[in-house]
């Protein structure tokens, strides 16, 4: 925290929210969980992005434990040293835009402000998180993810601008990047993503 709060100043009064965001992660994956993701734009680049900091390496190499080897190798005897080498340890994540002919289908079929509501709908289980991006906070299709994620019973968190939008008032945790303008938010919104990923790995993986 103190090596983003040297480099990016203007995250200090997001400081508490930013860590309650790691804590909450880290208790999702703890307890069994995952985190389902969306946004528009180079929100929807965001999702895609962290999606893959958290299911590959980050900062580790993330090497998966002798005695998960022997328990892979026990079941299949096509898995050898050189692949277990090879993989890496995962964090389940999901960027519902990325679920593309369901998206396309809904939207045209049904209600394109549900886009990402539908999705939820049929992945998310207890313990899962809703990590919803807009810079404005009042995108309506990541709305309509939120309202439904809140009537199942998901943890919300939102990753917004200065203002907050109706995410501020309605996400369980909102991460308000202290700017006003679309390029400025989303400048910051990398370094926020990043802490978060890089604290949740130390967590998890150790090597």
């Amino acid at each position: 925290m103190n090596e983003l709060l040297n480099r990016y100043p203007s995250l200090c009064g997001c400081m508490a929210e930013i860590e309650k965001a790691v804590k909450a992660i880290i208790d999702c994956y703890e307890t069994g969980g995952k985190l389902l993701f969306c946004g528009n734009g180079g929100s929807c680049a965001d999702c895609e992005h962290i999606v893959g900091e958290l299911m590959k390496g980050f900062l580790k190499k993330r090497s998966i434990s002798e005695n998960k080897k022997a328990e892979m190798k026990s079941r299949c005897d096509l898995v050898d040293d050189d692949l277990l080498n090879k993989l890496q340890g995962g964090l389940p994540a999901i960027a519902i835009p990325s679920i593309t002919a369901l998206n396309s289908a809904f939207c045209n079929d049904v209600d394109p402000e549900l886009v990402y509501a539908q999705p939820l709908m049929a992945l998310a289980k207890e313990n899962d998180i809703l990590i919803g991006i807009s810079t404005s906070g009042n995108s309506k299709n990541v709305f309509g993810a939120v309202k439904v994620a809140k009537a199942l019973g998901i943890k919300v968190i939102g990753l917004t601008g200065k203002n907050g939008g109706k995410l501020k008032d309605t996400a369980d945790i909102c991460i308000c990047a202290p700017e006003n303008e679309t390029f400025k938010i989303q400048e910051l919104h990398l370094p926020i993503y990043h802490y978060i990923c890089a604290a949740v790995e130390e967590h998890f993986f150790k090597d």
